[in-house]
Formats: C-alpha cells, sequence, structure tokens
C-alpha cells in the first residue's frame, strides 16, 4: 500500500433522492366519464448505501468524490400506477470504516463485515395517489400527497484497520521491518524516526496454508494521546486489532521503561486496549549475545515473549508460532 495512496478520512456531502409526488388523476374513459379518483403513488428517493468490500484498504477513491447525490423517485401515474424509485447510490468502503455526522460528530454506524450494506441517507418516501383518499363522503378527492424530501448532510467517513496482529513501538523499533520480512508488504524503512507515516498492512502466511493480518502504524512517543508525534490520528486503527505485538530494541536503554510508556499511552487514549492479548517482541536480537540477553531478562515485562531478528531471521519462526497460538486461544 503506496503511502500516498492511504487516505483514512474523508468528508463526504450526501443528498438522498425525493419522494415521487402522488397522482391526483382522475379516470376518464369512454362510457365513463366519472370513474373517480385513480392516482397512483410516488416512488421512494434513492437512498445513499455503504457497502462492506474486504478488498479495499483506503478511503483514497473517495478523496475527489465528495460530493454524492441519488436519484429522485418518479412521479405517481394513472390506473394506480407507482411511480420508479430512484436509483440507490452505493458507496462501496473498506471493512472497519465508521460513519458519523458531521454537524454533531454522533456515530451512525459501522462496517465490519464483507457485503454489510447500511443506509448512510435515507431516500424520501413518495408521496400517497388520490386513490388513498377518498372515501364514502368524498369520493373525487383532487389532490395527492407530495414525495417527501431527501436527506441534505455531511458526513463523516473514518476507517479503522481491521487487523489481527497490531505492531507497537517506538519509532525505529524495528516493525516495517519485521512486517517486510514476514509478509509480502514493503513499507517504507529507514534509519530515522517516523519513517512509517501511514499504516501498511501485510498478510503473513503460517503453516498449512493458514495466515493472519498485521498491522503497522506509525511510532508511538510519549504524549502521543496528546497528539504529539503523530498523534492519536493513527492510535484508533490498534483499537480493531485482535491483538498487539508491542516491538522493543534489544539495544533500548530500558526495556521495562519504554515498554510502561507505551502501555501507559494506550491507557490514556482508551483504556479498552489494554484489554487485548498482548505479546512482546525483542527486535535487533542479533546485536545482543547470551550474557546481554540473561540480563535483559531479569527486567522484563511480564508476558510472552521472544527474542528475534529480522536481519538473521532468528527467532521470527518462534514469533508466528506465538501469534497464531494467541489468537487461537479462544
Amino acid at each position: 500500500m503506496a503511502g500516498s495512496n492511504f487516505v483514512d478520512y474523508v468528508k463526504i456531502y450526501c443528498r438522498s433522492g425525493n419522494g415521487g409526488p402522488g397522482s391526483a388523476h382522475l379516470r376518464r374513459e369512454k362510457f365513463i366519464p366519472k370513474g373517480g379518483p385513480d392516482g397512483g403513488d410516488g416512488g421512494r428517493g434513492g437512498h445513499i448505501i455503504l457497502r462492506g468490500n474486504s478488498q479495499m484498504w483506503t478511503l483514497l477513491h473517495l478523496r475527489f468524490k465528495r460530493h454524492i447525490f441519488a436519484e429522485n423517485g418518479g412521479s405517481g401515474g394513472h390506473q394506480l400506477s407507482t411511480g420508479a424509485d430512484g436509483k440507490d447510490v452505493i458507496i462501496e468502503v473498506p471493512l472497519g470504516t465508521i460513519a458519523r455526522r458531521e454537524s454533531t460528530g454522533e456515530i451512525l454506524f459501522e462496517i465490519t463485515d464483507p457485503g454489510d450494506e447500511k443506509i448512510l441517507a435515507k431516500g424520501g418516501r413518495g408521496g400517497l395517489g388520490n386513490d388513498h383518499f377518498k372515501s364514502a363522503t368524498h369520493q373525487t378527492p383532487r389532490y395527492a400527497q407530495p414525495g417527501e424530501p431527501g436527506i441534505e448532510e455531511a458526513f463523516i467517513l473514518e476507517l479503522k484497520i481491521l487487523a489481527d496482529v497490531g505492531l507497537v513501538g517506538f519509532p525505529n523499533a524495528g516493525k516495517s521491518t519485521l512486517l517486510s520480512v514476514v509478509s509480502a508488504a514493503k513499507p517504507k524503512i529507514a534509519d530515522y524516526p517516523f519513517t512509517t507515516l501511514v499504516p501498511n498492512l501485510g498478510i503473513v502466511s503460517y503453516r498449512e496454508g493458514k495466515s493472519f493480518v498485521m498491522a503497522d502504524i506509525p511510532g508511538i512517543i510519549e504524549g502521543a494521546h496528546e497528539g504529539k508525534g503523530l498523534g492519536i490520528r493513527f492510535l484508533r486503527h490498534i483499537e480493531r486489532n485482535s491483538m498487539l505485538l508491542f516491538i522493543i530494541p534489544a539495544d533500548s536503554r530500558n526495556i521495562m521503561e519504554e515498554y510502561d510508556i507505551l502501555v501507559n499511552e494506550l491507557l490514556m487514549y482508551n483504556p479498552e486496549l489494554l484489554d487485548k492479548r498482548r505479546l512482546l517482541g525483542i527486535s535487533k536480537s542479533d546485536l545482543a549475545d547470551e550474557e546481554i540477553r540473561n540480563e535483559l531478562r531479569k527486567d522484563l515485562p511480564d508476558l510472552p515473549r521472544v527474542f528475534f531478528s529480522s536481519l538473521t531471521g532468528e527467532g521470527i519462526t518462534t514469533l508466528k508460532d506465538m501469534i497464531w497460538k494467541t489468537l487461537n486461544s479462544y
């Protein structure tokens, strides 16, 4: 996924279709000069619908198409004929897309399943024809209902990436390198902080044709929940991950301290993130011999951990085994 092509936040202006007006037609045929009302109902206005697409990973296609209008419903006709419904507009979106009102910030719904369809802007109902208004005392109504207007409103679409494993760590911890080694993803990798500016996804192949999805988000720094660094813009992508893999390099000044900072940032952003299952991966372990590792083990967080090196491949298979076991532990 190219960095410039990743869009996870768009504002769109929608206008659903107006309902068609009902008909006030009076039946007039040969030998039936006063046949009474036979006006049909108006058609429904077109809806604007979001549909989940598991093959999409970004909202890029909506960046330059921010005004979306649906068709109006057709007018009712004579002989009780109903007007045509306006054509619905279906917007394909990635799984994990949240829709909210731009005016209030209210969350309307989220799309989490392939093919899942939810109405973002409902089309107006068609008006009733005059046939509905006849009665024993009013046999020739010469009026009909107008159609209901559609909805005109701005909406925010926000993507929270759906992945099995979310990589959490400071900038330059080795998250992108790990993703590039275990999957076909090609994230930008360089020896300076904040190389990763957008989330990257990779499908990790496992034994016997099995696989899982791994997400690498931009590095977290202390104060990220307050907007420091890349701030909270990408922290929301962790919310949809099944488990979290903390990545801390073996040459870190203090692994326990870094882990505590990362956990605190997640806690301050959303305490529910700490309910997720966690693993610790100590990256760049080729820089630490067994004596150094034994020293590091004396002060490590109390959770499953593995030393690994994306450069030499050491511990990568063990790491994948641990991830698979954790994902399938319930």
